[in-house]
Parts: structure tokens; C-alpha cells; sequence
């Protein structure tokens, strides 16, 4: 997949991505909402071997902006039903409509070109800017889950579910 938008570009993570992938993902304030604040620490042999072998139902992706890495989207599809994750991992570039735009890149490609009928997500309660993201967006608050699971620090937290269904042709 490689998706482009003005100078926005959304494409499947390759080999060459694993490094940077490592670096966000053991940086905590940006694996927080996803329950790791101390950040995960991922081998990266382990990464490009996961990398190499994904398949059209299941992958990673990386967003660009005018040729920057800026953020990270995964897709996982099972059952017409794609469930979706999006980190913008650079912090210059959150709050700047990114975000909104590669989600709705993604969400064109999965409706259209890869036939899924429903689109799920969720996010940490805490985390009203993503929130406030996907409800734009037409993601329709489905359950909220309080105190669920707990972080890597063993707190409590709380989620909300999101789904968007595709429309019937007009």
C-alpha cells in the first residue's frame, strides 16, 4: 500500500522503518496511552522478521510528511471487520491535522479497496484528543470501559470503543 495525499504519504513499513519503529515505541511519552509509559523495549531482529512476513490483512504502516516519518497506523482485518491503531510519534507534528488525514486515507483504502464492511478502534479515556479525532471523523462511541486493564506500571485505566460502518451506495 502506498497512499498519498498533498504531502502526506501512508505506506506499509518496511525493513529500513524498524529502527525508528524501536525508537518510538521505547520513548513513553509517546506509548503512554497505549498503557506504556516506560516504553517498550522491542528487538528489532524480531521487528524486521515481523516486518518481512505481513500480509495484506495485517499490516504496519508508516505516515509521512514532505518525506518525514512522523507516525506509525496498523490494519488488522478478520471477518470483513478491519480494526485500526494511528500514533503520530512526532510530537512537532500532532495537533496539525495529520492525523485526521491519514485516518481518513485509511479508512478509503479499507472501505474501498480492501471490502471491509466495518471499521473499529479504541483509545485510552484519558485521551480526549483522540477522542475528539474519531468522533470528526463519524466513529461512533460504542462502549466505554472503565478501569479494564491496567498499565506496565500496574494503574488502572479505562478505554472507549469506537466503530464506523460503511455506507450502503447511494
Amino acid at each position: 500500500m502506498h497512499l498519498k495525499n498533498d504531502g502526506l504519504v501512508v505506506r506499509n513499513a518496511t525493513t529500513d522503518d524498524a529502527q525508528i519503529l524501536c525508537d518510538w515505541w521505547s520513548n513513553g511519552k509517546v506509548m503512554a496511552h497505549a498503557g506504556f509509559p516506560n516504553g517498550l523495549h522491542t528487538d528489532i531482529d524480531e521487528l524486521m522478521d515481523m516486518l518481512k512476513n505481513e500480509k495484506d490483512t495485517d499490516s504496519r504502516l508508516i505516515i509521512e510528511v514532505d518525506s518525514n516519518r512522523v507516525g506509525e497506523m496498523c490494519y488488522r482485518i478478520k471477518d470483513n471487520i478491519s480494526e485500526i491503531g494511528i500514533k503520530i510519534c512526532d510530537f512537532s507534528y500532532q495537533e496539525k491535522g495529520y492525523g485526521t488525514k491519514a485516518i481518513k486515507m485509511l479508512i478509503r483504502y479499507l472501505f474501498d479497496e480492501m471490502k471491509v464492511q466495518k471499521i473499529i478502534l479504541d483509545t485510552n479515556l484519558n485521551n480526549t484528543r483522540a477522542q475528539h479525532v474519531y468522533e470528526n471523523i463519524g466513529f461512533i462511541k460504542i462502549a466505554v470501559k472503565m478501569n479494564s486493564w491496567k498499565n506496565q506500571l500496574g494503574v488502572l485505566q479505562s478505554s472507549v470503543d469506537y466503530e464506523l460502518m460503511k455506507e450502503p451506495p447511494q
